[in-house]
């Protein structure tokens, strides 16, 4: 097979700590070596003045077939998925029927091998048709190819399912993903609880609603020693209580959406629907918090947070509207403008919240550029200004508040498996 070097690119690879200028070798489909020089028989990529980083990974999106195919299709999102950098996703179960059979789990791998664009990591319902009443055949889902857990949007409010979701996962060594949300303080909410949707008049999603849940489903990790990973979270309360369970190695993990730091909840004085998320837009001291927490660490995980619904859907009143935005295109030109140019974080950082820890939160064998690793690479041209055109998305989706907004760094070449499957050129 072809040999091909890339060269004369910023390598960052978080699971090696190694950030510097050098070449990276791939070769029948795997990393072969870095630090090499280029030979005859050597296909180029030059990467000067890219970041060549081990593939993104994103571990909460939502891929909404079956069921709901006007909104997204496994192939459509996969390939919204290699144009924003990232070789592998985790299917969220937001389906018609749920992920919770043997039969959803090998369809949706099915379908994303005929789709042939990123690698597809399905989650599995925790609790059977996502009912929250019953915990589903995980046994048989893990056996299928399922490598973790969860209902998705549909937080475990039942705290015996979730106690035995995690007792059960453990033995397989995987982790349950659940969304912190205390439904009865948020229910009928359209946004943060703050000053401004009290001008607005809008209904309120408190803070409380998710900072209480995850104390809740904290405790019962520890009790456990299960694997918990708490999606999305977005407060400052969430950050607080999670670093304290992290200094009693709770094995509790926790991602952010990457929206939650380009946006304040004062966006919503428009009443787009675009901008009706859950979790909701937060103020800025929780903003704040949140970048702090993942400075330090506590917030583990960047994730695009992908919700395609369809125009139609979003098209009625905010109050109406359906939660949720496209993320997978915008995700990492928003956390470098936002984070990188701004100067909260650096790229090593971001490399490892979006891919290292990733791998290492799902238990797969990926995030890393280490020889003999599948090569999933990402090249990034971290200073490449472009604006967001939403009628140019490859989701079949368009929900996103970001249409015509300028961001800075993108991906403009992803590679899966050592073949380019992604190349961006300008469109």
């Amino acid at each position: 097979m072809l040999k091909t070097l890339i060269q004369n690119g910023r390598v960052i690879d978080p699971s090696q700590n190694i950030d510097r200028v050098t070449n990276l070798l791939i070769e029948e489909g795997r990393i072969a070596a870095i630090d090499v020089d280029p030979q005859s028989d050597m296909k180029v990529i030059d990467a000067t003045g890219k970041l060549v980083v081990p593939g993104l990974i994103d571990l909460h999106v939502q891929i909404r077939e079956p069921g709901f195919e006007e909104d997204e299709t496994i192939e459509s999102a996969t390939y919204a998925a290699l144009a924003g950098g990232f070789t592998s996703i985790a299917a969220i179960s937001e389906t018609n029927p749920p992920v919770d059979s043997a039969a959803a789990v090998i369809y949706l791998g099915r379908q994303a091998s005929e789709a042939d664009h990123c690698n597809v990591f399905p989650v599995a319902c925790v609790s059977s048709g996502r009912q929250g009443e019953e915990m589903a055949e995980i046994g048989i889902l893990h056996n299928a190819g399922a490598i973790a857990f969860s209902d998705g949007q549909r937080p475990v409010s039942n705290p015996e399912l979730l106690r035995r979701a995690l007792e059960y996962t453990l033995m397989f060594g995987r982790p349950v993903l659940n969304r912190p949300e205390m439904v009865e303080l948020s229910r009928d909410g359209v946004m943060h609880d703050g000053s401004v949707s009290t001008v607005l008049g809008l209904a309120p999603m408190p803070a409380e609603a998710e900072d209480v849940m995850a104390a809740r489903d904290i405790r019962i990790c520890e009790a456990t020693g299960g694997k918990l990973h708490l999606l999305a979270i977005s407060c400052s309360g969430t950050v607080d209580i999670l670093r304290r369970a992290k200094v009693r190695s709770v094995g509790v993990t926790a991602s952010i959406c990457a929206y939650q730091f380009a946006l304040t909840d004062d966006a919503m004085r428009g009443f787009h629907t675009s901008l009706k998320l859950n979790p909701p837009l937060r103020s800025r001291d929780h903003i704040d918090a949140c970048i702090a927490g993942l400075k330090d660490g506590t917030i583990d995980v960047i994730t695009s947070g992908h919700a395609p619904r369809s125009s139609e859907k979003k098209m009625c009143a905010i109050t109406e509207a359906p939660f949720g935005m496209v993320g997978l295109e915008t995700a990492l030109g928003l956390i470098s403008t936002h984070l990188i140019h701004t100067g909260h974080v650096d790229w090593p950082t971001v490399i490892r919240a979006m891919s290292t820890n990733v791998a290492q939160v799902l238990g797969v064998e990926k995030g890393t550029l280490q020889p003999g690793a599948d090569a999933d690479v990402t090249l990034i041209d971290p200073d490449a200004r472009w604006t967001v055109d939403t009628s140019s998305f490859r989701s079949k989706s368009f929900n996103s508040p970001f249409g015509g907004v300028e961001l800075t760094g993108r991906a403009v070449e992803t590679i899966v498996g050592g073949v380019t499957k992604f190349r961006y050129d300008g469109n």
